[in-house]
């Protein structure tokens, strides 16, 4: 086993073309969609940060410049805003960088979409001989403890690879990753296989992996030596059976909190109405308005 090591640094693979969200996502990455008044991108840095991890390296396509901006200062931005005494402004835009003021943020390109373990895999150069959270952009948790701190618990535990999961009715896991689990304890389960987007009679439980993960080194290596699939892709659910299959061990906790998917335009749309309505700042009126609506 290895020597167990602490997590400070997390990829976030943001470089897919997001053909669910055309022509929407020619103009603007899916992860700067809003969800109430923070685009989604902002909310997985946030949990990120409050998992205690310091450091992220953003997977992004060579189009992508807008994450770079989002997260510096803007001087020229705040000097107009100075001028014209908009002080309030000021301050909102002053906590905000003083929010994440203790993050470095590192960038990798991914030249082409060849699939979301060959992207995990542009950031292997920032990443030493560590394990590492990762999350994807399509995902947001809403929970009281953070979804990457509740997998860091459990791998201080079994110091091996830890996926998020999440139960699902029979009829939506099909579109999935579903697994076959052997339960351990409360909430926390052993990975006996992995079946992408299963047939009816494949499905092996009521358990899906969603985009929260904790990588160990090994992933890595094995993201190394794996040959693209069918469509040209290493994905790493693929990479993770082959660990199976090779018997390494790999470990599910299904995690606490609402699971808000925004993969598609109709899932984006109920995440963003949630969260609004989660929005102390938004709530009552938006109860109020959506009464109106006939």
């Amino acid at each position: 086993m290895e020597t167990q090591k602490e997590i400070k640094k997390a990829i976030i693979p943001v470089a897919g073309l997001g053909t669910r969200f055309l022509p929407l996502s020619k103009v603007l990455s899916k992860e700067f969609f809003p969800l109430a008044d923070k685009p989604a991108i902002q909310y997985i840095v946030q949990e990120i940060k409050d998992s205690g991890i310091n450091e992220i390296i953003f997977v992004i396509s060579p189009q992508q410049k807008s994450i770079l901006n989002y997260f510096k200062k803007a001087p020229e931005l705040e000097k107009i805003l100075a001028k014209r005494k908009k002080q309030a402004l000021l301050d909102e835009l002053a906590a905000f960088h003083n929010e994440f003021k203790g993050i470095k943020m590192t960038f990798v390109i991914q030249k082409e979409p060849k699939g979301d373990g060959h992207a995990i895999l542009q950031a292997a150069a920032h990443i030493k001989d560590e394990p590492v959270a990762n999350s994807f952009g399509d995902d947001i948790m809403y929970s009281q403890t953070p979804a990457l701190a509740q997998l860091i618990s459990i791998f201080k535990t079994c110091n091996a690879p830890v996926l998020g999961l999440k139960r699902l009715p029979r009829d939506k896991i099909p579109a999935y990753g579903s697994v076959a689990v052997e339960k351990i304890s409360s909430n926390l389960y052993k990975i006996k296989k992995i079946i992408e987007k299963p047939q009816p009679d494949e499905i092996a439980s009521d358990l899906v992996i969603m985009g929260r993960h904790i990588l160990t080194p090994d992933v890595f290596a094995y993201l190394k030596k794996a040959k693209p699939g069918k469509k040209g892709e290493i994905v790493l659910a693929e990479v993770l059976s082959t660990m199976l299959e090779e018997g390494k061990q790999i470990y599910g906790y299904e995690l606490a909190g609402e699971w808000l998917e925004c993969g598609d335009k109709l899932k984006w749309m109920k995440s963003f109405f949630y969260l609004t309505l989660k929005d102390s700042k938004y709530r009552e009126e938006m109860k109020d308005y959506l009464k109106t609506i006939k």
